[in-house]
């Protein structure tokens, strides 16, 4: 197999990030018509083709990185971890399903890199002790995020635990971060993870968000962990019903639909996100 070469896509330790990021904005992002020619010529064994899938969406790459970067690995390591996902994602991407290429890739590329997080985690050797205290961390935080239906406060956390904020503090940097639904992306890139998945048109809310195939499958794929009730509560507060008449509704609006009212309609929506970034 002829190696491929997709510039800059693996950062050297000698390069800095800001080298990285500032030769990625002078790559240029592709629309979703070239996404499918591009996807037609690499299962074609088109190289070239699969250089430029992969290099038009780095940017995304860093994104996902940043989001574990406390996690034992240097960022430009992640980065570089994730860019091995991104590859292997536009080797199987299959335009014919319906889904925009970065709605596959995100999987690859937290794949690769939680599966480098894993191996340095085990270099790394924490002590029994320090382990069993980050699995109380995470019990404490799961348990506290589904009663108070929000991510707790340090304080809040630290409570149950019996540690002190440093104590915890430092804990905390020891695990990866979570990211939420309503978490920011990088410049060029949805705002959202939300945003990504089913493309929410924020100018135009009056239009139907579920009106394509695509955007169908992927809100479909990412409600299924879902409660038939939460998914329903979700389309009508987002706008994924795919019906005119039920969208962007308020809660009173939801309410009335579902037979709760407007606060448990608020509950319920907060407890269904909660959810998804768990799942996420």
């Amino acid at each position: 197999m002829r190696h491929l070469t997709i510039f800059p896509a693996i950062p050297q330790a000698s390069r800095s990030l800001e080298s990285y990021l500032s030769e990625l904005n002078n790559i240029p992002l592709i629309t979703a018509e070239e996404e499918i020619r591009l996807a037609r010529r690499i299962r074609a064994g088109d190289e070239q083709a699969l250089a430029l899938l992969v290099r038009a969406n780095l940017r995304f790459v860093v994104s996902v990185a940043k989001q574990y970067q406390n996690a034992y690995i240097p960022l430009m390591d992640l980065i570089s971890e994730g860019n091995i996902g991104l590859v292997e994602a536009a080797r199987r991407f299959d335009e014919t399903r319906g889904f925009k290429f970065i709605s596959f890739a995100v999987w690859w590329i937290r794949k690769s890199i939680l599966e480098a997080i894993r191996e340095k985690s085990r270099l790394v050797r924490l002590p029994g002790n320090k382990l069993q205290q980050l699995s109380r961390v995470r019990s404490a935080m799961t348990s506290l995020e589904q009663t108070l239906e929000r991510e707790p406060t340090l304080e809040e956390l630290a409570e149950p635990l019996e540690l002190g904020a440093a104590e915890l503090r430092d804990l905390l940097e020891l695990m990866p971060r979570r990211v939420s639904l309503h978490t920011p992306l990088e410049t060029g890139e949805p705002p959202t993870l939300l945003e990504t998945l089913v493309e929410m048109n924020t100018t135009a809310p009056d239009q139907s968000l579920a009106e394509t195939t695509s955007q169908r499958i992927a809100v479909d794929q990412l409600l299924a962990g879902l409660s038939k009730r939460e998914q329903r509560i979700l389309r009508l507060r987002f706008g994924l019903a795919g019906d005119p008449s039920e969208e962007w509704m308020s809660y009173e609006e939801i309410g009335k639909r579902v037979g709760l009212c407007a606060e448990r309609v608020r509950l319920l929506k907060n407890r269904a996100l909660l959810k998804l970034r768990m799942m996420g």
